[in-house]
């Protein structure tokens, strides 16, 4: 048992090219580095002295921000590169992080974050990119999985060390997070650099090509809608759901935060090999559909009438995760799948500028809702929400064209 158990484990992490593997190292210095943006609200309010609206509009900046800079990143990234526009955007935004722990006006603040964001932002379409250019067809959505390891890794030792150092000094969070990215551009020069890295793209393209943007592609523009809206919904799990937690089921803030961990925890063990054994077998809005159903059953599951509410807990955490697993590495791979390499930048643009409007609004939008109707209609609401994406999707997978059919 065990021997099989090792060797499923090294199935599902070989065949993958040593660039994807670096990359994903990039990614989790770089995300390891992401302390500033979870504690800003506190730090600004705290140590800044401002109200919470102005903080907030400081967070608002920082959206806005995020979502230009990865429409024009996209852009640049079909035109110079994946390698180029990652490592310009690494330094800039290391940069700006130290920069931005300098200012101490409010007025300098907002332009420093919306900066910031931009730079930041302008960075993860030319990542996604990266992914598909170092992998094969056969091995993407693992390869996007292993990226999504790093991510979800690098959030986690963040999150935890962006504490430890904020209690300690804000100031410090600022120079951690820059170095990291920083440090993150260094490896990606020495790794995967045009001249230090044969598998790397040079050719700059500044030819007009003919064929269909992803603006034009209608199949794509109802993905990426559905794609908001069920990022709108999913949000509510890292936000909402906590807050609902604590007043409603009682729970104590250690066990919301081990229950959330739950979550990294298991798609660091299961992701990789999940993906192992469903890659290429159905098509990818199947495998997202189906996900997306069994995260509207975890919604659904929060109204239900069960006194013990940690079982509960665990058992809502467990159906999120796998859907999770079950959707997001497809939704990369369906995104690609769509492309031609000179306009896989502005596809990755749009799919980035969906997560992270969603990640602005949902959080709002739910908290709108659960204050004035309830949590029981939230929850039957975003459920009722997540059931009809999912129908949707099955609805686009049988109007597909033969581009999209992977």
């Amino acid at each position: 048992m065990l021997t099989q158990t090792v060797s499923l484990y090294r199935n599902a992490y070989g065949g993958l090219s040593r660039s994807t593997w670096w990359l994903a190292l990039v990614m989790l210095i770089n995300r390891s580095g992401t302390m500033v943006v979870p504690f800003m609200t506190i730090y600004m309010t705290q140590h800044i002295g401002v109200s919470i609206s102005k903080a907030g509009f400081v967070m608002s900046l920082f959206g806005s921000g995020a979502v230009i800079g990865a429409l024009i990143g996209g852009r640049l990234t079909d035109r110079l590169g994946s390698y180029y526009i990652q490592i310009t955007t690494l330094v800039g935004g290391g940069i700006m992080f130290i920069v931005l722990g300098q200012m101490r006006t409010y007025v300098s603040i907002c332009i420093c974050t919306f900066l910031l964001a931009f730079i930041n932002e302008a960075f993860r379409p030319a990542n996604s990119v990266a992914v598909a250019h170092y992998s094969k067809e056969e091995n993407r959505t693992r390869s996007y999985s292993l990226n999504r390891l790093a991510i979800n890794l690098g959030w986690a030792v963040g999150g935890g060390l962006g504490g430890l150092i904020a209690s300690y000094n804000y100031e410090l969070l600022f120079w951690v997070d820059g170095l990291t990215n920083l440090s993150g551009a260094v490896l990606l020069y020495f790794v995967l650099a045009p001249s230090r890295n044969v598998a790397t793209e040079v050719k700059i393209k500044k030819e007009k090509i003919a064929g269909k943007t992803a603006y034009q592609d209608s199949n794509y523009m109802i993905f990426i809608f559905l794609l908001f809206l069920f990022a709108m919904c999913f949000f509510q799990l890292f936000t909402t759901i906590p807050v609902f937690y604590k007043e409603q089921f009682h729970l104590t803030i250690f066990f919301i935060g081990m229950v959330m961990t739950l979550n990294g925890l298991i798609i660091s063990l299961f992701e990789m090999i999940t993906i192992f054994k469903l890659e290429g077998r159905r098509p990818l809005l199947h495998f997202i559909s189906l996900g997306v159903v069994l995260v509207g059953i975890a919604y659904l599951m929060l109204n239900a009438p069960v006194s013990n509410k940690e079982a509960l807990a665990i058992i809502i955490m467990l159906l999120f995760t796998f859907g999770e697993i079950l959707s997001m590495p497809f939704m990369n791979s369906y995104f690609i799948s769509r492309t031609l390499p000179h306009n896989r930048g502005q596809y990755a643009a749009l799919f980035t500028v969906a997560w992270a409007s969603a990640q602005a609004i949902g959080p709002f939008i739910g908290g709108l809702i659960a204050e004035n109707y309830g949590y029981d209609i939230l929850w039957f609401g975003v459920a009722g929400v997540c059931v009809l994406i999912a129908l949707l999707y099955r609805l686009l997978h049988k109007k597909n064209d033969i581009h999209s059919l992977t």
